[in-house]
């Protein structure tokens, strides 16, 4: 008989992927569910497959690191530094995670945080909060006619883009490697054209290269009352040097989804700083079809494994992307 790969994954997927297998997917393959850490830890040295989200505590670095028979390693995140790259790249697994899946999310979560530094909705909360009627709007900054650099083209910054350009905005994107026809400049050119921008949109990764992109040459670099987004990670901000530029009026404001560390320590100046808005991390989970979206991909992936084919959406282990 025909080895039957061992599918260990979190028990509230189970079910519903076991619907999705039908009769022919699911005689060939075993699933087994964990709802704790422990049950993972035992699980994992077992699998052939090992699906690892966030429903246990640890279960991104424990998980694979235990995983050590695995062909493949899975999840619907999209950042890996919590993952153990090196033990995974040493072993040869395949490593697939969610970049890709909810890059709409994203990108209305950062396009949500322009509108509100414009208009300084948090100041109308404010307000609305202590029951009190505003004479005159907080915020008047226009959208249209205004310029985005988004610093990582990538899927989540092209959907930024779109939405951005809806508004009338002027958008220039920032990849590896520059494309004229699509308005998309390279890495090493951004930043001597911080100043031409009113936005600065980081959806970048989280590497060695992009760690601390954002310091103080390059906010000081930044055009006086642009604003920042960071979708992205916060170790690619200094974040005393982006509280110095706050506080002395350089930037008009910030939105900031990542912080480092987080949660952020209620006693952290940055909560104190003048016109910046953290959402605490919440632009990815602003939605209820993860599982839906993740569940396709890897019905797709696992239909190639079965056939000894390429996996789609294969991250890069070597560029932790």
């Amino acid at each position: 008989m025909a080895h039957k790969p061992l599918i260990v994954l979190p028990e509230r997927y189970r079910s519903p992927l076991e619907a999705l297998l039908g009769d022919t997917l699911a005689e060939r393959v075993t699933l087994r569910g964990f709802t704790t850490l422990e049950e993972a830890m035992a699980l994992a040295p077992e699998a052939d497959i090992g699906w690892f989200d966030e429903f246990a505590g640890g279960i991104y670095s424990k998980g694979p690191r235990a995983a050590v028979n695995a062909r493949w390693i899975n999840t619907v995140i999209v950042g890996f530094d919590a993952f153990p790259i090196d033990e995974m790249r040493a072993r040869g697994q395949i490593f697939t995670n969610g970049a890709g899946l909810i890059p709409d999310v994203i990108a209305d979560y950062a396009v949500m945080g322009a509108l509100t530094l414009a208009k300084r909705l948090d100041e109308v909360v404010r307000a609305h909060d202590r029951r009190e009627w505003l004479r005159k709007p907080p915020g008047t900054f226009e959208m249209r006619g205004t310029k985005a650099l988004i610093i990582g083209y990538g899927a989540i910054g092209k959907e930024i883009a779109t939405r951005l350009q809806a508004f009338g905005v002027e958008v220039t994107g920032v990849r590896r490697s520059a494309d004229a026809s699509a308005f998309v400049i390279g890495a090493d050119e951004w930043r001597g054209r911080l100043a031409e921008f009113d936005w600065i949109i980081i959806s970048a990764p989280n590497t060695a290269e992009t760690k601390a992109m954002i310091g103080p040459e390059e906010l000081a670099g930044m055009k006086p009352g642009a604003r920042l987004i960071n979708v992205a990670r916060g170790d690619l901000v200094d974040q005393p040097a982006l509280i110095r530029a706050l506080e002395s009026g350089h930037l008009a404001g910030a939105f900031l989804d990542v912080t480092t560390p987080e949660p952020l320590p209620s006693d952290d100046p940055l909560w104190r700083a003048p016109n910046v808005l953290i959402t605490m991390h919440l632009s990815g989970p602003s939605q209820n079809s993860m599982f839906e979206r993740g569940a396709a991909r890897f019905m797709r992936n696992l239909q190639h494994y079965l056939a000894g084919e390429p996996l789609e959406h294969v991250a890069d282990l070597t560029r932790d992307y």
